[in-house]
């Protein structure tokens, strides 16, 4: 089968879903591989590139189209493009199903399969293939970086001679995976960075990345937003409102807002409003990364950049993975070849769309002539976090209970262990000879004596398990020493023998350890 990649028609699109490295993997798949003439050329990938990695570069987009069996393009695909499917051919792409229901139709029509991209199951096999995160990696990082461009100041705060200049203050409100990102490329550029999310268990993925989470004082539990497959979920109106106050006490302090919070197939949270960005000061910037669903900020423009009465300058861009072209292809590229991987267990160059996988299964929107728009939840759902069990506290008279209660299930324990040892001990002794109970006397109190001494040893200058070991060495020596003095050859050479091997695993511990301080010391 031919797989094959038109170049974009979306207007400012300069992505492309194959590159010239995507192909070589395909190609060991078993699939030929074509590619429109000029694709590549936005990100920086030249025809020339492409024939060298052995792929057929066709002239016009309606000649590709009808080459090939499977199609794979980065934006939905527009009406002249849906009329070129064909119940043979396989369309991999961004769709937008929840809100292209005239798509799925023609689809639906032509009998073709597709395969939305967005709609990949977030759980931990799909990784992988999870295009919208790999989109929004770039576009956390790129929202930074456009701020800065706007911002008339430095990130880091420097100490010159010309003067004292302080660090910018960040807020990223939405730690997802643009947030994330933008968390990161924020602290890397020494900005004082803030970070706010409803999801209260990415608190320690922020905190670890340098930022400082914002918490809320607000007593309704809040749900794990790993339940709901790692996205954030509707809040309540008294938490929004919460919500709403905070932001209020920080907009005046923070210079760039970069906010990224989305909930899937909804508009986006209002939730920098007009009053909000009235407090904030002259040449500070906001950049709105759901401005494509009209916007976390009240007064973004979608696809504009404006600037407000009091010199606030919000950016509204939906393409900041296409402004990193070169490598938003390459990371798309593989993520289609790992679905095209799923797609070809065999490696024959065939598709086998296997609608049982978890996976292929929900991206898929339309297959054989039917719409399969929305998918069942995958049967390997995200692990959300247990929720805290509230341990109730104890009163004087329960934990005196308690006590007495578990002093005397030891007790119990106790006197059955020794009442069966001794027992035990008496039966023996009726049948066996009394050499032998001396030396089985001498056993058991050496088992005792020896136990108590090991878990007795401090490890100051070892880690507990080589404290340990090197303490059952050295009773191992103390007994052999003792049998070296035998009359039997026999023996001699047994308690030579466990002299010689228990030295080694002493000094060897020693050097051991040695090494291992060594390795904590300044050259």
């Amino acid at each position: 089968m031919k797989i094959g990649t038109p170049k974009e028609v979306f207007d400012g699109e300069n992505r492309v879903a194959m590159t010239p490295d995507s192909a070589k993997q395909l190609m060991k798949l078993g699939y030929e591989c074509a590619i429109e003439a000029g694709a590549g050329a936005n990100a920086g990938f030249t025809d020339a590139s492409y024939e060298d990695a052995g792929v057929e570069v066709i002239k016009t987009a309606a000649g590709l189209w009808k080459a090939c069996d499977i199609v794979a393009k980065v934006r939905q695909p527009d009406a002249t493009e849906l009329k070129r499917l064909t119940s043979d051919k396989t369309l991999i792409s961004f769709f937008n199903p929840a809100g292209n229901e005239e798509g799925m139709e023609a689809a639906k029509a032509k009998g073709a399969n597709v395969i939305a991209m967005e709609m990949v199951p977030r759980i931990s096999r799909a990784q992988k293939m999870d295009a919208l995160s790999s989109m929004a990696n770039i576009a956390g990082y790129r929202a930074v970086i456009e701020a800065g461009n706007n911002f008339g100041r430095f990130f880091t705060g420097q100490v010159t001679a010309a003067g004292k200049v302080p660090p910018a203050k960040v807020l990223v409100v939405g730690a997802g995976v643009a947030g994330l990102a933008a968390i990161g490329t924020s602290t890397s550029l020494g900005a004082i960075t803030l970070a706010f999310d409803v999801r209260p268990e990415v608190a320690e993925q922020v905190e670890s990345m340098g930022a400082e989470f914002v918490y809320l004082d607000f007593e309704e539990e809040q749900q794990d937003g790993a339940a709901t497959g790692g996205y954030a979920s509707v809040q309540s109106e008294e938490f929004r409102n919460a919500q709403l106050a905070k932001f209020r006490e920080l907009a005046p302090e923070v210079d760039i807002v970069i906010t990224t919070a989305l909930i899937p197939n909804r508009e986006a949270p209002e939730l920098w409003t007009e009053d909000m960005v009235a407090m904030m000061k002259p040449g500070s910037v906001i950049v709105d990364l759901a401005a494509e669903k009209g916007g976390n900020c009240k007064l973004t423009v979608m696809d504009e950049k404006i600037v407000t009465e009091n010199g606030v300058t919000i950016v509204g861009y939906t393409d900041f993975p296409s402004r990193m072209a070169a490598q938003a292809s390459t990371l798309y590229a593989t993520n289609i070849r790992h679905m095209m991987t799923d797609l070809t267990p065999e490696k024959d160059g065939q598709v086998n769309h296997d609608m049982e996988d978890d996976v292929i299964r929900g991206a898929t929107v339309t297959f054989e002539g039917d719409i399969t728009f929305p998918p069942p939840p995958p049967k390997v759902q995200a692990i959300a976090a247990k929720p805290k069990e509230v341990v109730p506290e104890l009163t004087p008279e329960e934990k005196r209970a308690a006590e007495v209660a578990a002093f005397k299930a030891q007790t119990k324990q106790q006197v059955m262990l020794l009442g069966g040892g001794g027992a035990l001990i008496l039966l023996l002794g009726l049948v066996a000879p009394a050499s032998f109970m001396q030396h089985f006397i001498v056993f058991v109190l050496a088992c005792f004596v020896g136990f108590q001494v090991i878990w007795g040893v401090a490890h100051s200058l070892h880690t507990p398990l080589m404290a340990v070991t090197n303490a059952i060495s050295s009773i191992i020596i103390l007994g052999a020493l003792m049998q070296i003095g035998s009359g039997s050859f026999l023996v001699i050479l047994l308690a030579a023998a466990s002299v010689f091997m228990a030295g080694i695993n002493i000094f060897g511990g020693f050097l051991v350890t040695r090494r291992m301080l060594a390795m904590f010391q300044k050259s």
